[in-house]
């Protein structure tokens, strides 16, 4: 008996899978707070945490694109926005 007649998950790297929960729950913190403080720039960038996941599809690309999210969101924060 064949559990994965579509060989889904054999496309799955377990590593990825894991590092892609970190960012996704520091986006829903980031969210959580932005929102109950008014801050505009935490509301984006926990969005943005929390989908960029679904785009990323090595390790590299998670964590270069977790980077520049934070340094988007210390630049936003610096700039008084």
């Amino acid at each position: 008996m064949n559990l994965d007649p579509l060989g889904i998950m054999s496309q799955f790297d377990s590593t990825w899978l894991f590092l892609s929960l970190i960012p996704s729950a520091v986006g829903l913190v980031l969210f959580i707070y932005g929102k109950k403080r008014g801050l505009t720039p935490h509301v984006i960038a926990g969005v943005l945490y929390m989908v960029y996941p679904i785009v990323a599809t090595t390790v590299t690309s998670l964590l270069v694109g977790g980077a520049l999210i934070g340094l988007g969101l210390w630049y936003a924060i610096r700039a008084d926005w």
